[in-house]
């Protein structure tokens, strides 16, 4: 067993203290769970200490030995083992590929060693199968997997090295309830096993489920750290923000008679048969399911990245034949994917230029652009969603994911869309960050803005929305006018709760 222990770790980059005399020991054997808002830290401290970066200045010890990383690598033969919460899979390869990439069983053949296939193969499946994710077959490409499938992947990956010391970004923030339920089983196992586990999330709920124990960073400082029998949510929303202000939802009367989109019959087999449903204009509307409830499959149609079988579709009263993401975009639809690292930003790229990548054509429509054509619309866009981007000429990347995020909208607002679809807006970012991009939300909403939201989170969807439909199986099930729901109501929709009658 190994504990982790630092002394005023810090890292300055000129003036900006981003993590500042960190003191803290980690014990070996225990769960802690890392908290704190966007751009408090929390991704320096994980650099560090996953040797991506060196520090200004302080000791890392560990199980009492002063150890130095000047590379991942250096961190990786000392039994530090990083999962980032940006998935690193290769697409092409397998299951089991991925999880023993670098290290292919070999056996002797004719021409030489030769990749021992069937033992890959069985290796990777018991790996999978010894933590119940046996749905999960070695042999299929990641490609085929969803988000949340793919992460159970990234954790078995790093568990087959049998770390010492395991650091774990927002690993539920893609996963079904019953994927999380065993992510939990393997993360204790781990920690029975001597394990020390550093736990980031910003999914406050489940800390007193995992974790042992909760330290806090605040504006690169460590606020504090305490057993989690004493972290009531009270206390740890106050070591994270400070004074919360109440967040408020802008009552406002939509109108019924002129819908901005409305669809009839929509079905994609096997994940939806038969939608009806319209989205007013100025109206945030929720969608709520189960992962795997179709969700995301019925936003791609909607976007025209997917073809329904059957099924209309009229954007502001105009049937749109055939929707493709040309058609689509042009009748003033824009789609905010729930993976922002590969659907929604190019990480290389500045954030100045992901902020002019779906408007192009509003920015130069001649066809010619420049820094000075592209200037007023990345400086509205960080002015009016509040970007705290620094320099925009450096790589999006650098950005924390509330900022991040805040750029996927800007990027779609300088199209000036007529409705915006969202998908997992508030993935893998802090409650500070989430409520702002509710509240740009409500601002575009009452500039006319017609907006869909899907969640994981079913509080989110409550705390957000106008109205909310429950998908279930294909249909929808339900249709709530959001005037005070409760989060449990709707949980127990979305799992058809027999008891429940259907809401006009």
């Amino acid at each position: 067993m190994v504990d982790l222990e630092l002394t005023n770790l810090t890292k300055h980059y000129g003036s900006v203290k981003a993590l500042d005399n960190f003191t803290h020991r980690f014990a070996a054997g225990k769960i802690h769970a890392l908290i704190g808002k966007n751009g408090s830290g929390k991704s320096t401290f994980i650099k560090m200490i996953s040797g991506a970066i060196t520090p200004t200045s302080g000791s890392v010890r560990l199980g009492g030995a002063a150890v130095s990383f000047s590379s991942p690598k250096d961190a990786f033969e000392k039994g530090v083992v990083t999962v980032y919460q940006e998935l690193s899979l290769i697409p092409e390869l397998s299951v089991a590929e991925n999880i023993f990439l670098g290290r292919l069983p070999k056996r002797a053949g004719s021409a030489g060693l030769l990749i021992d296939w069937p033992r890959l193969r069985q290796d990777a499946q018991a790996l999978l199968n010894e933590i119940g994710a046996t749905d999960i077959s070695a042999n299929a490409p990641v490609s085929s997997l969803s988000v949340g499938k793919q992460q159970i992947v990234e954790i078995v990956k790093a568990m087959s090295f049998n770390p010492k010391i395991l650091q774990l970004d927002e690993p539920t923030s893609a996963l079904a309830q019953t994927e999380v339920h065993q992510l939990f089983r393997l993360v204790r196992k781990l920690s029975d096993l001597g394990v020390t586990i550093i736990y980031i999330s910003h999914r406050l709920s489940e800390l007193q489920q995992i974790a042992d124990r909760v330290t806090t960073i605040r504006d690169g400082v460590m606020v504090g750290s305490i057993p989690i029998d004493e972290a009531r949510p009270d206390i740890i929303l106050d070591m994270m923000f400070g004074d919360l202000p109440p967040l408020h939802r802008p009552i406002r009367r939509i109108g019924s008679d002129d819908p901005a989109l409305q669809v009839r019959g929509l079905t994609l087999a096997p994940y939806f048969t038969d939608l009806n449903f319209e989205l007013y204009r100025g109206e945030v509307l929720g969608i709520a399911g189960m992962l795997g409830s179709g969700r995301t499959e019925l936003l791609h149609c909607l976007y025209g990245a997917r073809s329904a079988q059957h099924g209309r579709i009229a954007v502001n009263g105009r049937e749109i034949s055939r929707p493709t993401i040309r058609k689509m975009k042009a009748a003033g639809i824009g789609y905010t994917s729930e993976d922002r690292k590969s659907a929604g930003l190019v990480q290389l790229l500045s954030s100045h230029a992901n902020l002019c990548l779906a408007g192009m054509e509003k920015i130069a429509p001649r066809g010619w652009t420049s820094n000075r054509r592209e200037t007023p619309f990345v400086d509205r866009q960080v002015e009016d969603l509040l970007i705290k981007a620094g320099d925009p000429k450096l790589p999006v990347s650098s950005l924390s994911g509330g900022n991040q995020q805040k750029i996927v909208v800007g990027n779609w607002m300088n199209n000036q869309p007529d409705i915006l679809l969202f998908d997992e807006p508030g993935r893998g970012v802090d409650v500070q960050a989430k409520r702002q991009i509710y509240q740009i939300i409500w601002e575009k909403a009452q500039a006319g803005l017609s907006s869909i939201v899907i969640s994981t989170e079913l509080e989110d969807l409550v705390e957000c929305c106008d109205r909310i439909l429950v998908l279930h199986e294909g249909a929808i099930t339900r249709n709530f006018d959001n005037d005070g729901l409760d989060p449990k109501f709707l949980y127990s929709a979305c799992m058809s709760d027999p008891e429940i009658p259907i809401a006009k």
